[in-house]
């Protein structure tokens, strides 16, 4: 780790993430001195000989561990690739992680990892309201694997996760524990500190039962990498779907999963095996898209401000679940003081009138784009209940505040009083 390209500091001066996106892991030397990560688009690469690839192969699969600093070859770009390869390094320095692995979307992070973790008979414990997609996941083909879960609602807290262990520990081995945090889309906070106390404190009661600590492992697509650092307050696993504010251009499908070596080296040998792994070209544009986050997030998240403030005042809505809204005497409120360094840009406000006047005010918009997703540059607007979390029953939806009226909005980097002014015709 002495070459420049590695080096995270200049002097004892310590250089930060949105500096470091700009050259991190990427040498111009090996690449005909481009100033930019070219796009390595092959699917496979040349040996100089029969024993180093041997040596690589063995490597890849893991029956040979690397010591400290040094580099696994280059193999197959389903398991290794050098674009792959410098947008996990960056992705890592943003999460304050020892290793990352990327793959092909954010629920293929998800699956891989949730995989690679829990067997049979083993129990997940989540927080509701969660991704529909992973809710789907969970109580759908992972219970079809025998694969159980065990969820708990956010707005509980430790509380809730407290109950939700002691019930799946009479269930069987618990492997992971995953929260959203805030989860989507009621924005519900969960104290990150606390639940890895809670796990740990659960662990110690029942050794001998739980055949080790659970994973806690934090979808953190809501809010990071900027805004939020699951790992510093005590997470295992800090996962995105990177297709949202990392990627940030609604062009490219990915996901992410960082944490400590051992635990990603288990879950990449998963990646590597069933083909989860992100394509070199969607890698590529994650370098790029990496270069400019702090200031798309900057920018998105100001403006929601000023959204949430002429929502606040018109007399359609009824509730907006935005964490710049919490205040002192809200139990929340001191969970976003020590977590989050921002509210993001993703928030949702329920209207009056139910589905049909949500529908109404989705169809007459004009600036924002009705579609799923967030975190991109343009606004986003959906229907929760009708959509993205469709799959979750009603009773369920009702009782973790996916009501009929909620609609998401993700804002993007336009002119903030343009976005106003559209929702003020829609809501007319």
């Amino acid at each position: 780790m002495t070459d420049n390209y590695k080096k995270r500091a200049i002097g004892e001066h310590r250089l930060q993430p949105e500096s470091l996106m700009m050259g991190y892991g990427y040498d111009p030397r090996l690449s005909e001195g481009s100033i930019k990560c070219p796009n390595f688009q092959t699917s496979t690469f040349v040996f100089e000989s029969a024993e180093q690839g041997k040596h690589f192969f063995d490597v890849a699969s893991g029956r040979i561990q690397l010591e400290e600093g040094q580099q696994a070859g280059l193999v197959y770009s389903r398991f290794n690739n050098p674009t792959i390869e410098i947008a996990e390094n960056r992705i890592a320095v943003w999460d304050g992680a020892q290793d990352c692995l990327i793959t092909g979307s954010g629920m293929s992070a998800i699956s891989t990892m949730l995989l690679a973790l829990s067997k049979p008979g083993d129990v997940i414990v989540y927080s509701e309201p969660i991704y529909g997609g992973t809710d789907s996941l969970i109580n759908g083909i992972l219970a079809q694997m025998n694969i159980q879960a065990v969820g708990f609602i956010s707005s509980e807290g430790t509380k809730g996760l407290e109950q939700a262990l002691s019930k799946a520990s009479q269930m069987g081995n618990i492997s992971v524990v995953m929260v959203e945090t805030p989860d989507n889309p009621t924005n519900n906070l969960i104290d990150i500190a606390q639940c890895r106390q809670l796990i740990e404190t659960f662990t110690n009661q029942n050794t001998g039962k739980q055949a080790a600590r659970p994973v806690l492992a934090v979808d953190n697509t809501m809010l990071g990498p900027l805004w939020q650092k699951p790992l510093a307050h005590g997470a295992d696993l800090c996962l995105y779907s990177l297709t949202k504010y990392v990627g940030g251009h609604s062009d490219l499908i990915g996901g992410s999963c960082s944490g400590d070596k051992a635990l990603i080296s288990k879950i990449r040998k998963i990646r590597n095996s069933i083909g989860t792994t992100m394509d070199s070209h969607t890698a590529w544009l994650i370098l790029r898209s990496l270069e400019t986050l702090k200031i798309r997030m900057q920018a998105a998240t100001s403006g929601a401000k000023e959204v949430v403030e002429f929502l606040q005042a018109h007399d359609q809505v009824t509730r907006i679940d935005y964490p710049g809204l919490l205040t002192p005497d809200e139990p929340q409120y001191q969970v976003y003081q020590k977590q989050c360094k921002g509210a993001g840009s993703t928030f949702s406000f329920e209207v009056k009138g139910g589905e049909q006047a949500a529908f109404n005010v989705l169809n007459r918009l004009k600036l924002v784009k009705l579609a799923v997703s967030l975190g991109g540059t343009e606004s986003l607007a959906q229907h929760p209940a009708a959509m993205t979390h469709s799959g979750v029953p009603k009773e369920r939806r009702e009782s973790i505040g996916i009501t009929e009226g909620l609609i998401r909005i993700s804002i993007g980097i336009e002119e903030p009083q343009d976005i106003i002014a559209d929702l003020a015709q829609a809501l007319a």
